[in-house]
């Protein structure tokens, strides 16, 4: 076990590569597009990214599971239903949304590093540990939802 695996909430990395994002896009300069497409491809963004958070949210909340990621042994329901059945971390996929929104309002291509750098960091840290803890609870149920099932989209 690695010493960031599961110590850093997911929304906190989210926010530190937001700041980051907006402090990079103070030093460079911005992509040439029309402002009416950018607030549609932000509003867009920010839509689908809430759409897959609370998606995911209430999905556990119905099936009275933890939705806490830094616990996923606490985890008392495998859920596979619901916007489950397309994504295995919707909420990470709507975080990574909100990132992507952020830096398409932020109009530089240096900010496109910040969701990039979320996929590979919770990945890494937070998703593949999770995987091995619900691995060991839920077995043979949660390999066959692993294979049928994308980890994002």
């Amino acid at each position: 076990m690695n010493m960031f695996e599961h110590r850093v909430p997911p929304p906190v990395v989210a926010l530190l590569l937001a700041a980051g994002m907006g402090w990079a896009a103070g030093w460079t300069s911005s992509w040439p597009w029309m402002a009416g497409l950018q607030l549609a491809l932000v509003g867009g963004m920010v839509g689908l990214g809430l759409l897959f958070d609370m998606s995911g949210l209430l999905a556990f909340v119905r099936r009275r599971t933890t939705v806490n990621p830094l616990r996923p042994e606490r985890a008392t329901a495998l859920v596979t239903d619901g916007i489950y059945r397309f994504t295995r971390n919707p909420m990470y996929v709507g975080m990574c949304c909100v990132l992507l929104a952020w830096a398409l309002y932020l109009w530089s291509p240096q900010a496109l590093l910040g969701p990039a750098v979320f996929v590979a960091w919770i990945t890494r840290f937070q998703i593949v540990p999770e995987e091995r803890v619900l691995e060991q609870v839920f077995g043979d149920e949660f390999r066959a939802y692993c294979a049928r099932v994308r980890r994002w989209i």
